[in-house]
């Protein structure tokens, strides 16, 4: 690529890079790293709201120690899933630290869904049981294959996934995803409580909603068991964030400005930061009984990291379209 030249991917051409989950873990882990010793530009991500039940984000950031520097502009609209189009779609734009001249446009679907499984994996590795058998799947999308294909990385002792969702046919396609994927006995329930009550792990991979509606309470979570809702809290009630045992989240800041904004009504005290975790600043799991949160918001840096891994491959493998700026 010339100094002036700019790099499209698609999202087949993203995802025909090949990055693999044990890469994005790594690269991960090191940027929160980075980000626990204050070694990243990352500022608030500010965001637009251009429909009910709908947002456009802007996500920053930079970490040095990568040379990755970037944006990711990404919306989630809830009512493109009846035209047929995706709840997520977005762009990510890497930029030369040095000139500032941008390098490289990709699709963000593929990233995003990846990632924020990524994410939970992580947190996994420090606050789930290390026996953690049964795994909890709550709305059976993307985020439903991306968080588990993440959690069977790093859980080396699942043998069940129980999973639930409003959609039936959506949940017969999981229920199959996951017979043919992996050696688990997969099990479709028509009430979230019975996926909650016997999970080891469990993950609320529905859209995000402004304003809480529960349909997963907090007295159904067993003594042991993580709790993983990567929908802004919209589908729990409040003691999953003020009862638990420990309160963990991937950015403290985000998760008081969110609270601001409306999407927690109550929290309680927080233990930590995940990076504090990876950093081995703060313990994870210190029980087996131990009940934990992690509220991950998603992270501009995360993104930026992972992108400038996939352009890095795209380069050497020549994949993508080389434009002219």
């Amino acid at each position: 690529m010339s100094k002036k030249g700019l790099l499209y991917l698609s999202y087949k051409d993203v995802e025909d890079v090949g990055l693999s989950i044990e890469e994005m873990v790594d690269s991960i882990e090191e940027a929160l790293r980075e980000k626990y010793f204050k070694r990243v530009e990352m500022p608030p991500k500010p965001g637009i709201h251009t429909r009910k039940e709908a947002f456009i984000h802007a996500m920053p950031a930079y970490v040095p120690k990568k040379e990755a520097a970037g944006i990711k502009w990404i919306s989630g609209y809830l009512d493109n899933v009846a035209k047929g189009l995706p709840y997520i779609t977005g762009l990510i734009v890497l930029n030369d630290p040095e000139t500032g001249i941008p390098i490289c446009v990709m699709d963000a679907t593929w990233i995003t869904a990846k990632r924020t499984g990524v994410i939970t994996a992580i947190s996994a590795k420090y606050l789930a049981r290390r026996d953690s058998k049964v795994i909890g799947i709550i709305g059976c999308g993307v985020q439903g294959r991306s968080n588990l294909e993440a959690l069977s990385f790093v859980l080396n002792n699942i043998r069940e996934v129980k999973a639930f969702d409003v959609i039936d046919s959506k949940l017969e396609d999981y229920l199959r995803y996951v017979k043919n994927n992996y050696n688990y006995n997969a099990i479709g329930t028509s009430k979230s409580k019975e996926v909650i009550e016997n999970s080891d792990v469990i993950v609320t991979a529905t859209p995000i909603m402004k304003g809480q509606n529960p349909i997963a309470r907090y007295n159904w979570v067993k003594e042991g068991s993580l709790v993983c809702p990567i929908e802004f809290g919209s589908y729990w009630d409040t003691d999953t964030f003020f009862e638990v045992d420990k309160l963990c989240t991937d950015d403290i800041e985000q998760l008081i400005y969110y609270k601001e904004k409306g999407y927690f009504q109550k929290i309680g005290p927080i233990y930590s930061e995940l990076s504090e975790l990876v950093a081995g600043i703060k313990k994870g799991r210190e029980s087996s009984d131990e009940r934990i949160t992690a509220v991950n918001l998603g992270l501009a840096l995360v993104d930026v990291v992972v992108a400038k891994a996939v352009y890095e491959k795209a380069l050497k493998k020549g994949i993508g379209i080389a434009l002219d700026l």
